[in-house]
């Protein structure tokens, strides 16, 4: 199928799952997540409706999306992937939202940027719920003191959470722990759920979702 009709599909899907779990549809915002697609992909969707995006990558989405963002005022984008210290510059230049803050080096690097470019674009911190040493993010049992550090300390413009659960592993209960953990801050954004499982995310309290493969097809990884 084509970008446009896997994303009537995706909504579609989203608009059900809000159904069931006794939500308004416009409770939940669908992040297109573009990585390794062609900036062709994202005017595909843009003409489909989509203007909310997502891109691991620094300097990909610093190849893509400036020139697309002149003609779609409307366009936001989102930084989801792993970001060093030496990217925060480039982050906070091209992101509406960083999900991925998830150390305290990166969230002083993340001030720093603000201050030099004028920009505060809003952060999201990156829990680590499975505890996996793979993947990136603070550990549940720092994640308290962590957004705490971030907001009063640096005074930084933390509006939400995200995680990836661990594949192979029932998802719920680690989106019912970062939405609690939301709740329990003040925090009214929870970014959880992606193309195989947003739909349980949604089920537990998810306000965006991260889809990628369902809307854009199998990516094509650098060898």
């Amino acid at each position: 199928m084509s970008i446009a009709q896997n994303l009537a599909h995706i909504r579609q899907r989203i608009a059900d799952a809000c159904d069931l779990a006794g939500r308004p549809r416009d409770s939940v915002h669908l992040v297109a997540v573009s990585k390794t697609h062609p900036a062709d992909s994202v005017v595909e969707a843009l003409a489909a409706g989509q203007t909310l995006f997502g891109e691991n990558r620094v300097q990909e989405a610093a190849q893509k999306f400036p020139t697309l963002r002149a003609g779609h005022p409307a366009m936001r984008l989102h930084i989801i992937g792993g970001l060093q210290t030496n990217k925060a510059r480039d982050a906070v230049r091209l992101a509406d939202v960083i999900e991925s803050l998830d150390r305290p080096k990166l969230a002083e690097a993340i001030a720093a940027a603000m201050e030099k470019e004028g920009r505060r674009p809003d952060l999201l911190i990156q829990v680590n719920t499975g505890a996996e040493p793979q993947k990136n993010g603070v550990g549940r049992e720092d994640a308290d003191d962590f957004i705490r550090h971030c907001r009063e300390g640096l005074g930084l413009p933390v509006i939400g959470l995200m995680c990836i659960p661990p594949a192979g592993e029932e998802p719920r209960p680690h989106f019912a722990w970062l939405a609690e953990c939301a709740a329990r801050h003040g925090l009214g954004t929870v970014s959880m759920g992606m193309s195989g499982d947003f739909e349980a995310a949604i089920r537990e309290g998810a306000t965006h979702v991260r889809v990628g493969t369902a809307i854009f097809g199998h990516r094509d990884y650098p060898v």
